[in-house]
């Protein structure tokens, strides 16, 4: 299934049934799907060469209590 939104087409991963951006690096894609697993938290030190995520040192997810 393709859809075209602003020039960029979006379709589905076929396994996953979730949207994917054509022309969108992997590691971006590995990016997004770590914050959303994440749900909420903080990143610190992210590594980007090359316009691409490349590592995050440290990554701490908070709990809240309230």
């Amino acid at each position: 299934m393709t859809k075209s939104n602003q020039n960029t087409a979006v379709k589905t991963d076929g396994s996953q049934n979730r949207p994917v951006v054509a022309g969108l690096h992997p590691a971006w894609i590995a990016f997004i799907r770590h914050c959303r697993a994440m749900g909420f938290g903080e990143i610190s030190q992210l590594k980007i060469q090359d316009g691409v995520p490349v590592m995050a040192e440290e990554t701490t997810k908070k709990v809240k209590f309230i």
